[in-house]
């Protein structure tokens, strides 16, 4: 999800603790209150601990410190919280290789040896070539919180551009390489964001901001988003702007230009739940940009262009999505022709491979291939291996495929398929020491609140017993149109061979089911995607899997949300929560970076007294009560996070420590030369998991063996 931020004392209290699990109430520091209070509507909204929005202060400095402390002192004391670590790493140190990907007659594939912090992209003649290093990220800092964000060959195959993050911004930075002989070019963009490299000739487009203010880069509100275009040897300061749009300034505009380099597409969007899209023929001279289709709560991205037609995916006139076919003389979307209409399922992705389209569809949550024509006839179903993800990979005039395919229990593996025999063989996979053999993933469907059927994937060791006492780890999302599929993590092999579940609920709000499912869980109707979660607690107590006692909920951004939502609205329900990076104001989410993005989804509390009130009803940090015993819960956020700014965090576990009622411990784990969570460095995401899975077992009553 794309996005979000005077004097104090403080006691910082000492953790007592017995291995017998009888906790002791913590001491929190002491967090200072003002006296902000906003009006919305004629009423009044106090918030007492608006100056943590102030995350470059001293003050906000020294709160984190002393959280820090409370939160670490509270972990150390978890027995068996080094034997977790050392679990964790030795179940994530095998050899993880990517699908291999072909560019300009050479094969490209990232794997990481173990326990890199970042993955290497290497280089290959032929398939049975030997690999060298191409571009390797760890080498781009001491400590790697320097990650690879995205790479993309000039059309010539002459350049490579890599963009990187640095310590988990969001804030882009463009460097270009000579591909053959990997040299380091002069060329350094700065201050670019949701953007990529679009190649055209000698230079290519890209979405940046002005650069901000000194002090506030990572919590200032992002505006006047701009195309521009880097002529290769020249600096940042002569780029030519392209396009720009100052009377919307809370819009992303954004490139793409065909291998061919006869269109100029630039997408629009953050005002709806899709995107604009325009077109310039860069067979002409100075042509203009455009429209193809305007309407932004639809999606419209192009597939290839093959002659003059345009392939098109698009959810216009289909919630679950079809193909259509553009004419790039006559690009306007009434005159567009329907390809493949749309079917039952879900269409979620399509690509053109060797003259053919290869079409995913979703079929109550796992993924189903198919091979059409160009005509829009079908040829072939691909039979997976199992249900499970998959995820294509080859170019529009190339016989060669790749796909890559994981599921709960299956680590990703890679796999090359005949598209004249649709048969495929195993090219590679990793060697984790796991037995799938004695685990089982079932999928359940469970009624919400309003009898809404809610499909749910439940993965355990094969002799567990219904006796309602088995720990349960329940994870979701429920949001943006983003769709949870199964898919397979060392993480959580500790929890579930320790006799637990792991549970992931597919809600409303995400795109499981299309874009009907996603509006479902939007706005006015948020609350559908908290009464889903909950219902999904409800059905494993029901059904025996579990009790009240036994619950840890989890999820990150708007899952962070989520999770803050219902250990509010029924804290009696879980025995443990671990928002992360969430969405806890919904009142000033969009005065923050790009959290004005997320209004499609959410609403914001300027557009209505409805709208105010709807929000201010669910709102994590507006809904606490004082006296409440709120389950175990663990906030984390991170210094660099410039999408879900941590003020959100910040607030949310200074308001819960004063209103919980002391029984469950209340700690935050903030991060620093951290993000949101993407390009995480491996030494910080064991560490994390470790003290996510430790507190889960820990405040579960768990007593584990590695």
């Amino acid at each position: 999800m794309y996005s979000m931020k005077k004097v104090t004392l403080f006691a910082t209290g000492i953790i007592m603790m017995s291995c017998a699990q009888q906790q002791q109430k913590l001491a929190y520091p002491e967090t200072a209150k003002v006296d902000t209070v906003d009006v919305y509507f004629g009423t009044e909204v106090p918030d007492p601990y608006r100056w943590l929005e102030n995350d470059t202060s001293a003050a906000t400095a020294a709160w984190v410190e002393a959280q820090n402390k409370v939160t670490n002192d509270y972990l150390s004391k978890i027995p068996f919280r080094d034997a977790l670590l050392k679990r964790l790493t030795d179940l994530a140190n095998y050899e993880k290789i990517g699908t291999p990907f072909k560019k300009h007659g050479k094969y490209y594939f990232y794997k990481n040896d173990g326990l890199q912090n970042q993955s290497v992209l290497y280089v290959q003649d032929n398939l049975d070539g030997e690999p060298r290093v191409f571009l390797d990220p760890n080498k781009l800092s001491d400590d790697g919180t320097v990650a690879l964000t995205g790479i993309s060959f000039s059309n010539d195959g002459k350049y490579t551009a890599y963009t990187i993050s640095r310590s988990g911004s969001d804030w882009t930075e463009i460097y270009v390489l000579d591909t053959e002989s990997g040299k380091l070019l002069d060329e350094h963009i700065e201050w670019a964001k949701v953007t990529g490299t679009s190649w055209q000739g000698d230079g290519f487009y890209y979405s940046a901001y002005d650069r901000p203010k000194k002090g506030i880069e990572l919590s200032n509100v992002n505006e006047n988003h701009k195309v521009y275009y880097h002529k290769m040897g020249t600096p940042q300061s002569e780029d030519k702007l392209i396009y720009q749009n100052p009377n919307y300034p809370k819009r992303f505009y954004t490139t793409s230009v065909n291998e061919d380099e006869t269109v100029l597409f630039l997408y629009e969007s953050g005002d709806g739940r899709g995107n604009a899209i325009y077109m310039k023929d860069l067979r002409k001279p100075n042509a203009p940009f455009v429209a193809m289709a305007t309407d932004m709560d639809y999606n419209y991205y192009p597939l290839e262009i093959i002659g003059d037609k345009m392939y098109m995916f698009t959810n216009y006139g289909a919630p679950k999505y079809r193909l259509m076919v553009a004419d790039i003389n006559k690009p306007a979307l009434k005159d567009w022709t329907e390809l493949i209409p749309e079917t039952e399922n879900v269409l979620s992705s399509a690509e053109v491979i060797g003259g053919k389209l290869f079409l995913t569809y979703d079929k109550d949550v796992a993924n189903h291939a198919y091979v059409y024509d160009l005509n829009g006839k079908e040829i072939q179903e691909i039979q997976l291996p199992s249900l499970g993800t998959v995820g294509f990979s080859g170019n529009k005039d190339d016989k060669e495929c790749f796909f890559g395919f994981t599921s709960f229990t299956t680590p990703g593996a890679t796999y090359k398929y005949d598209m004249d025999k649709n048969t495929y063989e195993l090219f590679r996979a990793p060697k984790v020491a796991f037995n799938p053999d004695e685990y089982v993933t079932e999928q359940v469907f469970y009624p919400s609140k309003d009898g809404t059927k809610i499909p749910m994937f439940l993965t355990y060791k094969k002799d567990l017993k219904k006796d309602g006492k088995n720990p349960v780890y329940l994870y979701a999302y429920g949001g943006f149109n983003i769709s949870l599929y199964p898919g397979f993590s060392t993480t959580r092999i500790p929890f579930l061979e320790n006799g637990g579940i792991y549970a992931q609920a597919n809600l409303r709000g995400g795109g499981e089911y299309g874009e009907d499912w996603h509006v479902a869980g939007t706005k006015m109707q948020k609350q559908n995607v908290f009464d889903d979660f909950i219902s999904a607690a409800e059905y494993l107590i029901n059904n025996k899997y579990t009790d009240k006692d036994k619950i840890a909920i989890v999820g990150g951004s708007n899952g962070g949300l989520l999770v803050g939502a219902c250990m509010t609205q029924r804290p009696d329900l879980f025995r443990v929560a671990i928002p992360e990076v969430g969405v806890m104001d919904m009142l000033r989410y969009h005065k923050f970076t790009i959290g004005w993005n997320w209004a499609s989804d959410y609403g914001t509390s300027e557009d209505s007294k409805e709208m105010f009130e709807y929000l201010k009803g669910y709102s994590p940090l507006h809904n606490m009560k004082p006296g409440t015993k709120y389950p175990a819960t663990m906030v984390t956020t991170a210094d660099h996070d410039d999408r879900v700014v941590p003020a959100h965090s910040f607030k949310f576990a200074a308001t819960l420590q004063e209103c919980n009622d002391g029984t469950n411990p209340t700690i935050i784990r903030i991060d620093s030369k951290a993000g949101h969570g993407a390009g995480k460095p491996m030494t910080k995401v064991l560490e994390e998991q470790a003290d996510i899975y430790g507190f889960v077992m820990y405040n579960l009553g768990m007593n584990p063996k590695f």
